[in-house]
């Protein structure tokens, strides 16, 4: 149950745990995914899984996880939600929680970039390329690093998602120097062939021991139009990004920003933040990137369960420092079941989990048909008024 005007002059508190899906979209046939659960799956692979914290949240009430219980009187409203948009990339899925829905899939590229455009980037930086093919980013810094040393031309590749990824190690190509690369590349890559990310993957090590360091920089397309994010700075609310946030949004909607490089750095940003903003209104945004980077693309299933019960054991630490009228949103943008096959994201639902002191018991909000409903409820919590996508359910929270 909630008390009349909740958050109305708090703060909402939106962390995204990237990639963690709950299952299967009802279209993930026509992306290849059918049957993947990556919450479900990773829970009966290790044979349960312990979340505590987010059990007593609702957790297992909202999807069979092995080891999460359901649980009589949860302390927050949970639910799924699906995906209106059409992808399964991190851009579709952040823009679509904050009111924006991608008609369109972005484009991909299974056989790699075309030759006339590889040839348009290699001359606007001055050096040849290596790669221009779909690969996992350990694996193509493995098979073509050592060349990419020897020879000085950026390593370029891509997925199943909209991604034009560049890979150079930091003592051959500069971080600062990569960034411009993909600057370079951003500025190509428009109209048909409008990627919704480029991505700086920088490295470090020798041949044999590659490794990927935490200086990725994405480099995204702009909103087509103001998202939750625009309207609520205007309305002269903080907007704080935590993790790669400023990067997906081109650093629009936001007051200020941390570009934290894993999921304990993010949460230790945000513990800070709740402490050092007590009493003011406003939207934290944080990306949890480690569940999706580190775990699912590489199809590691113990350390995404591991990555899953370090968030839980923080929990408690951000619910005590959240203000009686704060409200705490756990969710995702996708999928990246790692029992699955291939190395890409999932066409998943998310989960959604709705947290305030206010809150005497959860209850189900069933199951939503857009991302955007997020949008819609902080909207109409903090009395903002824009042409957004979604359906609110403040009403439900009673």
């Amino acid at each position: 149950m909630i008390k009349e005007g909740i958050v109305k002059t708090g703060r909402a508190i939106i962390i995204v745990a990237d990639s963690v899906g709950v299952g299967a979209m009802p279209d993930a046939e026509q992306y290849g995914d059918g049957g993947t659960d990556t919450l479900g799956n990773i829970s009966r692979a290790v044979g349960g899984i312990h979340l505590p914290n987010l059990e007593r949240l609702g957790l297992g009430n909202l999807h069979e996880i092995e080891g999460v219980k359901a649980v009589p009187h949860p302390q927050a409203f949970f639910g799924k939600m699906k995906e209106k948009s059409d992808g399964k990339d991190t851009t579709t899925g952040h823009w679509e929680i904050c009111g924006i829905i991608t008609a369109k899939a972005f484009p991909t590229y299974p056989e790699g970039f075309p030759k006339s455009l590889m040839d348009d980037f290699e001359r606007a930086i001055g050096r040849g390329t290596l790669g221009n093919y779909p690969a996992s980013g350990t694996e193509i810094i493995d098979r073509l690093g050592e060349e990419h040393v020897k020879t000085g031309k950026p390593i370029v590749y891509t997925s199943a998602d909209s991604v034009f990824q560049v890979a150079c190690h930091e003592e051959v190509i500069p971080v600062p120097e990569l960034y411009r690369i993909c600057e370079t590349a951003r500025g190509l890559l428009k109209g048909e062939h409008a990627v919704s990310r480029v991505i700086a993957r920088p490295f470090l090590g020798e041949p044999g021991s590659f490794r990927r360091t935490e200086n990725r920089k994405d480099f995204s397309l702009a909103p087509p139009y103001p998202t939750l994010l625009d309207v609520a700075k205007d309305a002269g609310l903080f907007v704080m990004g935590i993790g790669k946030i400023e990067d997906i949004f081109v650093h629009r909607g936001l007051t200020e920003s941390d570009h934290t490089g894993n999921n304990r750095k993010g949460l230790e940003c945000l513990l800070s933040q709740l402490r050092s903003k007590k009493g003011e209104r406003g939207i934290f945004f944080v990306n949890l990137v480690d569940f999706d980077m580190l775990f699912g693309h590489r199809r590691n299933i113990e350390g995404y369960a591991g990555s899953l019960r370090e968030f839980d054991e923080y929990l408690p630490q951000i619910i005590s420092l959240m203000d009686e009228d704060d409200l705490l949103i756990i969710t995702a943008d996708h999928g990246c079941d790692p029992t699955w096959k291939g190395s890409d994201h999932t066409r998943e639902k998310v989960p959604l989990i709705v947290y305030s002191r206010q809150f005497s018991e959860g209850k189900s909000l069933g199951e939503r048909s857009s991302f955007a409903d997020i949008c819609a409820t902080l909207m109409e919590i903090f009395e903002l008024k824009a042409e957004l996508a979604g359906e609110s359910f403040v009403s439900q929270l009673v």
